[in-house]
Formats: C-alpha cells, structure tokens, sequence
C-alpha cells in the first residue's frame, strides 16, 4: 500500500515536472510514453496513459491525463483512472522548493486482491534495505516535503474494491479525499468521505506540526469519525487525540490520548506497528461512562432501511483484519445506561494470525453478572465464530432497558450456552447459529399488553427452563406458570433454528404438553404463524365448565366432562378432524368431522357410538347401576341445561350400538341428528328395542329459559321386565309390551322436567305375569292369610295372557282408570295412578278365580270370586298385598265364597258367628274379645279396617274368658281336633316350621277364637 500512495504522489508531480520539457515533446503517442516510463520508474509500479494528454500554461503549468492505470503488483493493488490532473506555480519552478498547486483523481477504481506468494516471498528476502524502508516508511516523503509544498492532493468519485476465490465485492463508492500539507513544519490536514452500502462515513485527520512527527518527535494528533446514518442513537462522531510519535523502530505511539465516544471520554494508549505483518495496541480505562443517550428506542436522524447494516457486514468481511495483530483492553470502573449499572468491566481482545479472542472477563451489575469468550476466524471471506456466555441473576426488565427497550415480562434470568455461527449480519447469523446448554427464567411475571383486567393479564412465571441440544434438533421449554390463581404445567418443544432462519417455511413442527387441575392438552404437529395447525390433538377435561370459568369464558354449563383424542387441521376459520376419539359428559364416539367458528357454531360430522346416552349429553347425571330386588333412593335432581342449542348449526350422522335416554335403549341405530335454531331432533327409524322393535322421533328445545323435550315413540313386542326395570327399576311386570307415548316436558332441571310432563300413552303387555303375588294362590289359601296375614313373594307371580291400559299424563302423573288384564283361572280390572316426580304407585286391581282357562279375547266381566289388590309404594320396591276387610264388611258375601272354597263352614259354626246367631255373639264381639279392646259401653266401635289393619292398640292384660255356657262348642269331629298343646309322651315335638304362629295380629286372634 505505500507504494501505491507513493505512486499516486508521484504521478501528479512528475505530470507537473514534466511541463518544463514541453519542447521537446514532438508528439502526444511519444508524450504519453515517455511520461508513463518516467512515472513507473519513479514510483516501481507499472503505469500506462492510454488516453489524450493535455497541457496548459495559463495561469499554473498543467496537465491533464485520461484513463491512466496503475498495478502495484507488490502490494496487490491495481487502479484504474478516469482522468490525472496536476498544477504547479510557474516561479515555483525556478526555486528550490516546488510549489504544487493540485492534484486531482477523478473516478478511480482501486481493487485490492491477496498477494502473490512469489511477491510476498521476494520482499521477506530484500534484506536490511526492506527492513530499514519498513522502518521508516516516510523517510522518501520527508525529502520530498523539505523541498515542495503541496495545496491540495485530491480524489472524487472514487471506488474500492476487493477481490478474493470467490469474486470482486465492492467495498466503498463515492470515495472523496483530500490531503493538504503546504509545509512541513505546519499542519497536515486529510478529509475523507466513503459511503459503504448505505452508510456514508467521514473521517477528519490532522497532525500538527507535520516535522516534528517525521523527525520521531510526539506531534499533536486529532482524529474523528462520523456516519450517517448514526452509528447509534446519539452517537454522532468517535474522537481521538493526543500525542502520537513516530518511533525509531518504525512504530507509531500515541500516549495520554483521549477517545471520545459522543460525550463520554476514555483514556487512550495505542501503539501502531507498520510492517509486512503491522501491529496495534491499545489500552482503554474509564472511571465511568454512561451510555444511556446512545440507547434511546428508535434512532433519531437515521433513515437507515431495516437490513441494510447486514448487507452491509456481509460484503465487506473481516478479511482485512486478517492482514494484521492486535491486542486491546479495556477497563472500565462503572458504566451506567439508563437505570441499569455495571461496575469493574474488564474486557480483552486479541488478533493472532486471522484469530481474533475477544472476553468478557467480568461484568458485574445490579442486573446480574455475566462473562463471555469469543473467538473468531477471519481469515475467510465468511468469517467463524464460537464461544461461550454465562450469566447470573439477570434481570430480564433491566436488560431490557440496556436496549432503550420496555418489556412486559419481569424475572431472573440464568444461562450458560455455548455458541457458533458462520457470516456477517443477521441472514448469515439466523442461518448458520447453533446453540447448545440450558437457561432458565424464575420468579418471572408477564403482563400480557392490551388486557384490562389485571387477573387476566397477568402471568406469574415460577420456573421455565430452556434445554438445548442442538439447534439441528426441538429446542425443550418447560414451565411451571401460575394464571389466575391455579397452576399450569407447560412442555414446549420448538424448531429454534426454523425460526431463526431468514426464510420460515410455511408449517413448523410443534409439540405441545399443558397440565392444568381442569384439563390436559397435548399438541403433536405443524404449526403456521398465521394460526394453523395440523397435527394430533389430545385434550381433556374433566370439568369444562370450571375450565371456561377460570379462562373467563361463560357457556357449556351442560357439559362437565369433554375430551378429544385425534388428527385435527384447525385455522382461523374452522376445525376439520380425523380418526377421532370425543367423549361429552361421558358419551363417547369415534368417527370425522368439522367445526366452522362463528355464530353460530357451523358442526359437520358422522360419529360412531357404542352407547349414545341423551340423557348424560344433555347433563343429567349417569345413571347407576340397579342391584336386583333392591330399592335405590330417587334420581338426584340434576340441572338440565340446552342453551348450548341455540349456539349450534349441526347435522351429525350417528351409527351408535345403543342409543337411548338413561337407562333404557334401542339398538343398533343409524340416524341424523339435526340441530338448528336452537332445536335438536332425532328421528329414530325401526330399531331392535328390548327384543321387540321401536321408532321415536325425539326434539329437544333450548330456545327458551327452560329446556323442552318431546317423545313420540311406538314399541312392538319389547320384553317388558327388563325394559321396566331399566326406566323406573319395576321389577313386577313381565311380558310381550306394545306402547304408544306421546309425551312432552320443560324444566331447568330434571326433576322439574318429571314434574311438567304431559301427554298420553297406551300399553299393552301379553303372555307375562305380576311378580310379587299370585291371585289364585290368595283364595286357595285364605284362611291362612287370615290367620297368619299376607307376605309378599317375589316367587309367585299371577300370570295373565293380556294386559293392558291407556294413560294420560299431567303433571307427570300418569292416570288410568281401565286397566284390563285376561290370564288362565283370573280376570282383572283396575284404575290408579303412577307419579313420576315422586316416584310412587297407587294402584287398585279388582282380580277375580273363574271357573276358565280361557285366555286373550276372554269377557273380563266373568263371574268370580274377588280379593282386590293393592300396589303402592316406589317404583323400586312396592307392596303389593290382597285387601281382605272386604270379606268381614259383607259377612253374607264372604259366608258364600267361605263356602265356595270347600271350607266346612257347617262344622266350624261359621255362619252362627258371622251372622250373629251363635253363643258367642257376633263376630264383631269376637274381634273385640280377640284384641283385649271391647268397646267401651256408649264409645265407638272399632271398625273392621282398623282390625284388619292391626290399628287397634292391644291391652297389655289378657281379657276375661267368656263363661263356659257361652264359649263356643268344639265339633265333635276326632279329625279335625286341634293338636295338644304340649307333646304327648312318646312323640316328638313338630318341626318349628309347623308350629302355630304365635297371636302377634289382630286376625291371628280372630280366627283362633273362631277355631275354637
């Protein structure tokens, strides 16, 4: 490079000198090779004139040459020039000091390439002249200073350019400079301008005197740099000065200098060595700096275009700091930017060989500590870097503010990472980082901007640790956070390197874990950061309703338990899914779908059911299992909400195994459910039904304050045991069931829904039985069960060939007044009442024995004998019993069926006691004797319901026995002699099964004392 300078030098003066000669010049061809000669001679490079050559006289001595070119092999330098000017005075040139008015280079282009190792070698071998010139690079320049005065050497519209394997980058264009030193014992003055990219720079130099400097004397040294746009917001020029010497080794030093960085001043120690490899040295102290003006947001005065500084970085390289070494230091006793302070900063920076090492060895501040090493290779055009940054107990806010930035996010921040990328500027960086190590942010808070409500907005960070590999792999975030008072586990797993990267590809990978009280949600896809996703879902939620409620959401107060298990493609607009797995409050199905957001909600799907239960999606708790022959307590009154309805436009194909409302279900089914404006309906075709068949249509209403819901449905040959059993846990019924309902109800709960029922329903059973009692069993059997009273056996059973009654249904009360039921030997008629809300029977059946094994189609107003029969009680577990008072009301009616069941009625004086012509008296007088109580003279008498009813309170002492001539005769019949009282000897006591029952009831005592 100084034989390149030198050469610029020279050519403008030899061009001046070279006016003396004009004489002898006969022609320009010979003109510009004798000057081309006599310049490559003076300077030892190689420079040709190839285009016109003028000379002027007036008023300076000039000349004027165009397209000149210079090769500086040696230095690996070469110019083009698009024209060489150079003045001289006239009475300079009979004087012993040469007066240069101006040299100007306009349009030059200057292309620097790496050396030749032949060039290189050649001059590492010239010996102690080389060394000594390498010392003392000025010593031609002092001898030429001492004789000429120079006004103005000048260059405009320069460029410089840089050529390496991989091509020519251009480094600066609209290159200006100016050097004046019109005496060596005055001031030497350099202003440069080059503008780099976008950037335009301006560099001021002035060393003063000039003499001093070129004897090895400390001269006065003023540097500045300015840039436009600013190097940094408030930054407008880095100064320089002190006294710099020129030592006798060559070496440039300046000591006790000054490096203003905008206002903040550093104490300065350089040392510059020249030579085939140049060295620099420099140590820079500080009591204290702030910084705080050169990070404001935003950057006053710049218009510099986003990315324009990368593109910049990227072209030049650090190549050229390849071409020499250095060693800097800097120490700094306090920094402080903004309300951010650091304290005992030590930073060293050290180039060897194209390897620059730069650490951070201690940085300690009240926003944390943190150290660093780099190191870089320049060697290349795209240099490398690597290293290693550690820190503890940064605080996230305050680092912020060393960036002039305000974040929403508070904490401690922790790291120790390792790094390395290839390039200069943001593309390269993004594209080559890679990052391996762990760092982690505690006791962090986020307030989310925009958010009003401070519970919303709010996030508290206990823990989140980042684990990182490699880049080439998901980096892992995992968290602990705390949002409106209850905690979310949180696992993250992102493709940092795709984000990073200049060009983000259309989806990126995402793995998502949350873990919540309310909920679970599991991401595994692609994710766009324009809001989609592709991928397995797997959510769940075992409380809906508490999970809307704590994200601040209302609705779904009908749904309490939701998950979903699938492929889903979700956007802004709307959700598909595939292969998937939905439970609601339990109900699960499988099957593929879409979901179109908006109002309302758009649902489009064809969904696979083992069991869809209405009743459970609607809310209403599951039913439990039913223990046989056991009573459960009523159903819990559960709320009963369709709102959700009027926010839905569905139509959703359902293929379900079993589909049905509670307890009770038909199956296999395939239908459409159809829901809009607010009206879900079902339409059920035939279906197998209890083993019988059954069509429903099913519409449930959620448009109005309570929920509606309306049944139409037709049974045909359903088993009705089971069936009963499954709708209201009746285990008394049995047979072959024909029904027709049309029924209807509204209510906020399901218990008010019972309440409002209304409608109608026919019944028809065939071929079955009423468990609990046996009617024919009854009147065989009729002393007994007035001695012993009734016991109600869920092993007998009367059997009947036709049963049937119509209902209708108000208030949830269902009332029938025709009750017809046709079996072998019995015939029946009856009216009552079943009360769904209460779940209670009241039912009377008036039974009667023919003399008939005829069946169905049989004329149930036969003659028979009656014992009526009463149903009451729970659906679960009734009583059902004959109603004997009957027979003791009508002493004659009952005297006839005595008969008519074979009693001997002669023997035992029946028809004395019950006509009151006997001894005793009547048999009201025997009751009374029979339960201690007689009537009191002049009260009332005890009625015969209340007898049989076991109302009557017994006396605790026992009645006087009648006298003798009253008591009743026992007949004189050896066979039907009462057994002794006591064994007789020789035989053994009867089974305990065969005992007498002991006189516990009042009928008990009636018919002892009628037997008697």
């Amino acid at each position: 490079m100084r034989r390149f300078f030198l050469g610029l030098l020279a050519l403008g003066v030899l061009a001046v000198v070279s006016l003396i000669v004009l004489p002898s010049f006969v022609s320009s061809d010979w003109m510009r090779a004798e000057l081309s000669r006599q310049l490559s001679s003076a300077t030892g490079s190689s420079i040709a004139l190839k285009g016109p050559v003028r000379l002027s006289v007036i008023p300076h001595l000039a000349v004027v040459a165009e397209d000149v070119s210079l090769d500086a092999q040696s230095d690996g330098v070469t110019a083009e020039i698009g024209e060489v000017a150079g003045s001289v005075t006239l009475s300079s040139l009979w004087s012993d000091r040469l007066h240069v008015k101006e040299v100007k280079l306009t349009r030059p282009v200057v292309v620097m390439r790496q050396k030749s190792e032949n060039a290189s070698s050649a001059e590492d071998g010239s010996g102690g002249n080389a060394e000594a010139k390498q010392n003392d690079p000025l010593a031609a320049l002092v001898a030429f200073l001492e004789r000429s005065a120079i006004d103005t050497i000048s260059i405009t519209e320069g460029t410089l350019r840089q050529e390496n394997a991989a091509g020519t980058d251009e480094v600066a264009s609209d290159l200006d400079l100016t050097l004046q030193a019109p005496d060596i014992d005055g001031e030497l003055s350099l202003s440069a301008g080059a503008r780099l990219e976008d950037q335009r720079y301006q560099l001021s130099l002035s060393v003063s005197p000039l003499r001093p400097l070129l004897e090895r004397k400390p001269a006065d040294l003023s540097l500045s740099v300015e840039a436009d746009p600013l190097l940094a917001p408030g930054l407008t020029a880095l100064k320089a000065s002190g006294q710099v010497a020129l030592n006798s080794n060559g070496s440039y030093q300046i000591r006790g200098g000054k490096l203003l960085v905008g206002e903040e001043e550093l104490n300065l120690d350089a040392l510059f060595v020249p030579g085939e490899r140049p060295r620099f040295l420099a140590d820079l102290s500080a009591d204290q700096l702030d910084f705080s003006r050169f990070v404001e947001s935003g950057a006053a005065g710049s218009s510099q275009p986003a990315g324009q500084s990368e593109k910049q970085l990227a072209s030049v390289g650090l190549q050229a700091l390849a071409g020499f070494d250095a060693d800097v230091s800097v120490t700094v006793g306090a920094i402080t930017v903004n309300d951010v302070s650091a304290s005992d900063v030590a930073l060293t920076a050290t180039l060897k060989d194209g390897l620059l090492t730069t650490r951070l060895e201690h940085l300690s501040m009240d926003a944390g500590g943190i150290s660093a090493d780099i190191t870089a290779d320049v060697r290349k055009s795209e240099p490398t870097f690597k290293g290693r940054v550690a820190s503890k107990g940064l605080d996230v806010s305050k680092l912020a503010s060393l960036a002039g930035q305000t974040v929403s996010l508070s904490g401690t921040l922790a790291m120790d990472t390792g790094f390395a990328f290839r390039g200069l500027g943001g593309d390269a960086f993004r594209k080559t980082v890679n990052v391996s190590g762990n760092a982690s942010l505690r006791d962090a808070t986020f307030v989310a901007p925009g958010v009003t409500d401070p519970s919303m907005s709010e996030v508290k960070i206990k823990k989140l640790a980042v684990k990182i590999d490699d880049l080439t792999k998901p980096v892992l975030l995992a968290g602990n956070l705390v949002w409106r008072g209850k905690a979310v586990d949180a696992d993250l797993r992102l493709p940092v390197r795709d984000l990073l990267s200049g060009s983000v590809p259309g989806e990126l990978p995402l793995k998502l874990d949350l873990r919540m009280p309310e909920a679970t949600l599991s991401l595994d896809g692609k994710a766009a950061l324009a809001g989609s996703y592709s991928g397995k879902v797997n959510f769940a939620s075992a409380d809906l309703r508490g999970l809307l409620a704590w994200i601040g959401q209302g609705g779904g107060d009908s749904i309490a338990q939701f998950a979903f298990k699938g492929d889903a493609n979700a956007s802004a607009s709307g959700v598909a899914f595939q292969k998937a797995t939905l439970s609601v409050n339990g109900v699960e199905g499988t099957g593929n779908g879409s979901v179109e957001l908006g109002t309302p909600l758009k649902i489009s799907s064809a969904l696979h059911f083992a069991e869809l239960d209405l009743a459970r999606l609607a809310g209403a708790r599951p039913a439990s299992p039913q223990t046989k022959g056991k009573a459960t307590s009523p159903a819990p009154d559960s709320p009963l909400d369709l709102s959700s309805l009027r926010t839905i436009d569905a139509s959703i194909k359902v293929d379900a195994e079993k589909l049905g409302y509670g307890r009770v279900f038909a199956g296999p089914v395939a239908t459409t459910l159809v829901i809009s404006e607010g009206v879900a309906r079902l339409d059920l075709p035939e279906s197998p039904f209890y083993g019988g068949r059954m069509a429903a249509n099913l519409s449930a209403d959620g448009t109005g304050e309570e929920a509606s819901i309306a049944l139409k449905a037709s049974i045909a040959g359903a088993s009705a045991a089971p069936l009963l059993i499954d709708l209201a846990n009746f285990k008394h019924l049995e047979g072959a069931l024909q029904a027709q309902f049309d029924i209807t109800g509204a209510g906020t709960t399901t218990g008010a829904l019972k309440r409002a029922l209304e409608g109608s329903a026919n019944v028809r059973f065939s071929d079955g039985a009423i468990r609990g009692i046996d009617v024919a069993d009854v009147y065989n059997n009729l002393v007994g069960l007035m001695s012993s009273g009734f016991k109600q056996n869920e092993n007998k059973a009367t059997g009947f060939t036709e049963l049937g009654a119509s209902f209708a249904i108000e208030n949830g009360v269902a009332r029938t007044d025709d009750i017809k039921l046709i079996g072998p030997l019995v015939r029946m008629s009856g009216s009552g009442a079943a009360n769904l809300p209460d779940d209670q029977l009241n039912f009377r059946l008036d039974p009667r024995v023919v003399a008939s094994l005829e069946g169905q189609g049989a004329d149930i107003a036969t003659e028979g004998i009656g014992v009526p029969v009463i149903i009451e009680g729970s659906f679960a577990a009734p009583r059902i019993y004959p109603d004997l008072s009957g027979l003791l009301k009508n002493p004659d009616a009952a005297l006839s069926a005595l008969k008519k069941l074979g009693l001997p009625t002669g023997k035992l004086k029946l028809d004395e006691l019950l006509s009151g012509g006997g001894k005793a008296g009547t048999i009201r007088d025997i009751i009374g004797g029979a339960i201690g109580e007689p009537p009191k003279e002049g009260g009332d008498q005890l009625s015969i319901e209340e007898i049989i009813g076991g109302n009557a309170t017994e006396g605790s002492e026992t009645p006087p026995a009648p006298p003798a001539e009253e008591q009743v005769v026992t007949p004189d019949v050896t066979t039907e002699q009462p057994a002794p009282e006591g064994p007789q000897p020789g035989q053994q006591p009867a089974a305990e099964a065969e005992q007498p029952a002991e006189e516990s009831g009042t009928l008990g005592k009636l018919f002892n004392q009628l037997l008697q």
